[in-house]
């Protein structure tokens, strides 16, 4: 989270870091950012945030979800439904945030949406399949919004603006900082290259 704020910060950014714990939103604001504390999980509060910035007249240009965990191991068996339904909060979140700020992200004149799925998904293995499937039901959804934002440029007769885009790493420790940049450079290419894209960062 650090970095993404430095470095968006750095090109100039208006960040706006989101969670449900404050004390942990703190050294976001000490960088620059401004916080938010909203629990993504629950659609009603996404909602009123995405309002409440909305009549404050702030644009959204981007959304990178950053929202995740891992848990796993034990096999097949060893994958509850505890952890399954703590992963799934991830998915739950993303959906929030992209159905609660659609409006402002068609309106945006560069929308640039990224989430950061895991080498996972392509390779499967029995004691993280519930991590597995959740990523990858994240990046089905990540798709079905780049397709959303085709379609609404193509039923509009103008050129694709907004873009939605998969970042997969094998582990993100390590790599935060290559990410944010990831995540900037995406308003260095046109829409349509990076829309319903699937990039491998170096630390897949």
């Amino acid at each position: 989270f650090r970095s993404a704020v430095r470095v968006l910060a750095a090109e100039g950014a208006r960040v706006i870091a989101v969670g449900r714990d404050d004390a942990r939103l703190a050294p976001l604001r000490a960088l620059g950012a401004q916080t938010a504390v909203c629990d993504l999980g629950d659609e009603a509060p996404v909602t009123a945030l995405a309002a409440r910035l909305h009549a404050e007249g702030v644009r959204i240009d981007g959304v990178l979800h950053l929202v995740g965990g891992w848990r796993g191991g034990g096999g097949l068996p060893g994958q509850t439904d505890a952890d399954f339904r703590f992963l799934e909060g991830g998915l739950t979140a993303l959906r929030h945030v992209t159905r609660a700020f659609w409006a402002d992200l068609l309106a945006s004149p560069a929308a640039r949406v990224a989430i950061v799925s895991s080498t996972a998904v392509a390779r499967p293995l029995a004691g993280g399949a519930n991590y597995a499937a959740v990523k990858a039901a994240e990046e089905a959804w990540a798709r079905a919004l780049a397709q959303g934002f085709a379609k609404e440029a193509r039923d509009g007769g103008h050129a694709l603006r907004a873009a939605s885009t998969v970042f997969r790493v094998r582990a993100l420790d390590g790599f935060e900082t290559e990410l944010a940049h990831a995540f900037c450079g995406l308003w260095s290419a046109a829409a349509p290259d990076v829309n319903d894209r699937i990039i491998d960062l170096a630390g897949a």
